[in-house]
């Protein structure tokens, strides 16, 4: 199921969201000059993160992984980062795009459950 096309999109729109929100936090949670400096810096480091650290072939990426690490490192990271944009737009002060957010995600991971799963036994997901 999580490598429909479709779930694919949702996907990739939840990780842009979640890199988004951790702008969004550094613009609204300080005040100058550290915001300018922050809204570019924390989701850079998000986006770093999420590109670098990866499972080998993964198939739902490339099948590259710049810093391999196992799937529930892996799993980690993707909650940590997708969770962690939520947590950012309630600590900017907007809870209910928080708690938005954080449904669709909770949403998208039970439709993703087989890559939940592959994650964290090594199976490999079904087209």
């Amino acid at each position: 199921m999580s490598l429909n096309p479709a779930l694919l999109a949702v996907r990739f729109l939840l990780e842009l969201i979640a890199i988004t929100s951790f702008g969004v936090f550094g613009w609204r949670a300080f005040d100058s000059p550290w915001r300018y400096l922050l809204v570019v810096v924390l989701p850079v480091a998000a986006a770093v993160l999420w590109g670098t650290l990866a499972v080998p072939d993964d198939p739902s990426r490339s099948g590259d992984a710049p810093v391999a690490v196992p799937g529930p490192v892996r799993l980690g990271v993707e909650l940590a980062a997708l969770f962690g944009g939520a947590a950012a737009l309630w600590a900017a002060a907007l809870p209910r795009l928080a708690l938005i957010s954080a449904a669709v995600l909770v949403g998208y991971h039970l439709l993703a459950y087989d890559r939940v799963l592959w994650l964290l036994t090594g199976r490999t997901p079904q087209a």
